[in-house]
C-alpha cells in the first residue's frame, strides 16, 4: 500500500476516534482502515485517554487486533445498542450510498451498523466512485445451501456473480458462509 494513502488512513481512523467517549459500547470495523482505529482506541486505552470502554468487532481478526491491545470485548446478549461504530468503505458514491464487504466481513459488518447508534465511515479519496461497483465487485455474503438460486437471481439483475476463491477454495467468513462477488457492467445506477 502507497505510503501517503495508509498515512492518510490512520489520520482519517485517529480523527473517528476522537468520537469514542469513555464508557461507551465501540464497534470496531473490519479492513486496512479499521485497523488504524482499533490500534488508536488501544493506545487511548492504555495512556488512560480512554477508559471503560467496551467492545463488539465485526471479525475475528479485528477481535485478535483489539485483544492485542487490551480492549475488552462483548456480545450483543450482555450490549444489545452500540454507541458508535467505525468502520472503513471499499466505494462511496456522492450520495454516500457505501459498499463494504471486500474484506470478508459483510454479515457481521452490516449487524453491528445496524444496531449502532451513530456510525462513521472512514474512506480515502480512493473509495470515491460515480456509481457503487464501478472500481470493485459487489460482495454478496450466502450460505452456501443458497449459493444457486442466489447466483441466478443477482444474474438476473445483470450482474455476474463470482465465487470468492483463497487457496483454490471457496472463500468461508467467520460464519462460515461464502461471498460472491458481483460484477456489473458500468456500476450500480440504483443502489437499494
Amino acid at each position: 500500500m502507497d505510503a501517503n494513502i495508509d498515512d492518510l488512513k490512520k489520520q482519517a481512523a485517529e480523527k473517528a476516534v476522537e468520537f469514542v467517549e469513555s464508557g461507551m459500547v465501540v464497534g470496531l470495523g473490519t479492513g486496512s482502515t479499521a485497523v488504524h482505529a482499533v490500534n488508536a482506541i488501544g493506545r487511548k486505552l492504555q495512556t488512560g485517554g480512554l477508559r471503560d470502554i467496551i467492545a463488539i468487532p465485526t471479525s475475528e481478526e479485528t477481535a485478535r487486533n483489539a485483544q492485542k491491545w487490551g480492549i475488552p470485548l462483548t456480545t450483543f446478549d450482555a450490549h444489545p445498542v452500540i454507541d458508535v461504530t467505525i468502520d472503513g468503505a471499499d466505494e462511496v458514491a456522492p450520495n454516500l450510498d457505501v459498499m463494504k464487504g471486500l474484506g470478508g466481513a459483510l454479515l457481521r459488518e452490516k449487524i453491528v451498523a445496524a444496531a449502532s447508534k451513530r456510525l462513521i465511515i472512514v474512506a480515502d479519496d480512493s473509495k470515491h466512485v460515480n456509481l457503487l461497483g464501478t472500481k470493485a465487485p459487489v460482495p454478496v455474503e450466502v450460505i452456501p445451501f443458497a449459493q444457486k438460486p442466489v447466483t441466478d437471481f443477482l444474474e438476473s439483475l445483470g450482474g455476474r456473480p463470482v465465487s470468492r476463491q483463497q487457496d483454490g477454495q471457496p472463500y468461508l467468513t467467520d460464519e462460515k458462509n461464502i461471498i460472491l462477488d458481483c460484477f456489473f457492467d458500468g456500476g450500480i445506477a440504483d443502489a437499494p
